[in-house]
């Protein structure tokens, strides 16, 4: 669910998904699921000498099983908060307590 509230905050922005295929799309998130399937609306191809026939494409529907990488305009992400988000808490043992204490 972190990565999905995450994307979720980005609805709207500018993102490049790179697909397994490699075919590279550039467009608006428009819109986010709990399987990270995405919507993007005006989208463009990234390489169009390499897949012509996806020129025309202006809405896509990715699923999110296909999705290699997504990259993210630099400014809209929050990377304090979404470190913070994905750490793990470690359980404080009773040994660990001690050496915190002595310290």
């Amino acid at each position: 669910m972190l990565f999905y509230s995450f994307f979720k905050s980005l609805v709207g922005k500018e993102v490049v998904v790179e697909l397994k295929n490699d075919v590279c799309l550039h467009g608006t998130l428009h819109s986010v699921d709990q399987y990270l399937n995405m919507n993007l609306h005006e989208t463009q191809v990234t390489d169009q000498d390499r897949f012509p026939h996806l020129i025309a494409v202006k809405n896509a529907f990715i699923r999110g099983s296909v999705v290699r990488y997504v990259q993210l305009p630099e400014d809209q992400v929050d990377t304090g908060l979404l470190a913070d988000a994905s750490r793990k808490s470690w359980p404080i043992t009773e040994i660990d307590f001690l050496n915190i204490v002595m310290l």
